[in-house]
C-alpha cells in the first residue's frame, strides 16, 4: 500500500502495518514520518529499537536472526534498517524475500534510505516488501505543496500568519523545509498566537531557500524566468560550478529541440512522453514548454549557450551566472534578446 506524507497520522491509527517503506531525499518529511512511526510504535508497546546500516559489505543473517531471536528487554521491538545506496544485492533481495514469508506483530521492520527509482521499486523483494505494509515515497514540496504544508504546520503549531506571510515564507524557503520549521518554531516562541505581519517577518528571516539544477530545469520548462534568475542567483552564493549548470541546461535544451522536432513531423506528445521517460508529475512542464517555446527561440538559446561556455573558459570578465540567466530567458524572448550581445561590458 502507498500513501504520502500527509495522510501518515491517519493511516497509523487505522493499521500500524509490521513493514514500514521510507525513501526520498527531502530530509524534513523523512525525517518527521520516522519519528512519527516510532512514536505510535512505542505507545503501542514497542519499546526496544534495534538499528542496522547496509551497504555492499553487510551480513544479511544478522538481520535474519535479530528477527527471530527472543528479546531480553522487550516482547515487542522495532528494527530499523538504513539501507545507505538502496541497492542490496542478491543475497539482501533473497533475505527480504523469504523474511516476508514469516513476519509477525510482535516486531516492526522500518527500511528507508535515499529515492529509489523505478527500476528497484519494481524488484521482486521490494514489492513482496510493500505487499505486506506501507510505502511512503518522499518527494520535493513544489511551491503548492510546500504552501499547504506551512498552512497545515502553522494550525498545529497555533501560529498566527498573515495571509501575506505565507507566500513570502515560501519563496524565501522553498527548497530548505528543515530550515523552515525551525523558522516556524522561532515565530512561535516569539509571538505566540499574535499575529506575525509582512513587516515583522521581514525583520526576523534571513533568506535560506535552498535551490538546486534541477529546479531550476523545472522554471525554465513551465516558463517562470523570474524563477529562474533567483535560483541562479542562489545557485551562485552556494559556489555551484557553472560549467555544471551549462551542461543540464545544454542537456534539457537538446531533448525540448528533438521533441519539437519530432511534434512537426507528427508524433503524438503522449509518445514522446514515453519515448524520453518523462515522469507523469512532469508532463504538465514539458506540455507548457512544448507548447509556448519555439524551434528558432530554441536554436537562439542553444547559440547563446555555445558563446556564455566559450566565454565561461576563456574570460574572467563576465559573470556566467548573468549570461546563463540571458539563455533561459531566451528560449521564450529570443527574438527580443537577439539584438542584445552578450559581452554587456564592452557595449
Amino acid at each position: 500500500m502507498r500513501i504520502y506524507h500527509n495522510q501518515l497520522g491517519t493511516t497509523l491509527n487505522s493499521n500500524l502495518k509490521p513493514v514500514w517503506l521510507i525513501f526520498g531525499d527531502e530530509p524534513w518529511q523523512k525525517n518527521d514520518s520516522l519519528v512519527q512511526i516510532k512514536s505510535f510504535a512505542q505507545q503501542q508497546g514497542f519499546s526496544e529499537i534495534i538499528r542496522f546500516s547496509v551497504d555492499e559489505k553487510f551480513d544479511w543473517q544478522r538481520l535474519v536472526e535479530e528477527y527471530q531471536s527472543l528479546s531480553l528487554f522487550a516482547s515487542q521491538r522495532i528494527i530499523e534498517i538504513e539501507l545507505v545506496t538502496g541497492k542490496i544485492g542478491d543475497a539482501g533481495s533473497k533475505t527480504l524475500v523469504k523474511l516476508t514469508e514469516q513476519l509477525h506483530q510482535d516486531v516492526l521492520l522500518i527500511f528507508h534510505g535515499p529515492k529509489l527509482d523505478a527500476a528497484t521499486q519494481k524488484r521482486k523483494w521490494f514489492k513482496a516488501l510493500e505487499q505486506q505494509g506501507i510505502h511512503l515515497p518522499i518527494y520535493d514540496m513544489e511551491s503548492k505543496q510546500l504552501q499547504q504544508w506551512l498552512q497545515r504546520q502553522a494550525r498545529q503549531q497555533n501560529i498566527n500568519l498573515h495571509p501575506q506571510v505565507i507566500p513570502m515564507l515560501v519563496e524565501l524557503f522553498e527548497g530548505n523545509v528543515p530550515a523552515l520549521a525551525q523558522e516556524l518554531e522561532k515565530l512561535s516562541l516569539l509571538f505566540g498566537q499574535q499575529q506575525i505581519t509582512v513587516d515583522d517577518a521581514e525583520q526576523l528571516i534571513i533568506k535560506q531557500a535552498k535551490f538546486n539544477p534541477f529546479q531550476l530545469i523545472d522554471a525554465l520548462l513551465t516558463g517562470n524566468t523570474t524563477k529562474c534568475i533567483t535560483i541562479l542567483d542562489q545557485l551562485q552564493h552556494e559556489g555551484t560550478a557553472a560549467s555544471q549548470l551549462i551542461w543540464f541546461i545544454h542537456k534539457e535544451i537538446q531533448q525540448l529541440f528533438t521533441m519539437l522536432e519530432q511534434m512537426q513531423q507528427g508524433e503524438n506528445i503522449n509518445s514522446l512522453y514515453k519515448q524520453f521517460r518523462i515522469w507523469e508529475k512532469r508532463k504538465p512542464f514539458y506540455q507548457y514548454a512544448l507548447t509556448n517555446i519555439t524551434i528558432e527561440n530554441i536554436r537562439h538559446a542553444q547559440a547563446r549557450l555555445a558563446q556564455v561556455d566559450l566565454i565561461s573558459k576563456t574570460s574572467s570578465d563576465f559573470n556566467p551566472f548573468i549570461l546563463l540567466a540571458d539563455v533561459c530567458l531566451s528560449l521564450f524572448h529570443g527574438q527580443t534578446l537577439s539584438q542584445l550581445p552578450l559581452s554587456y561590458e564592452y557595449n
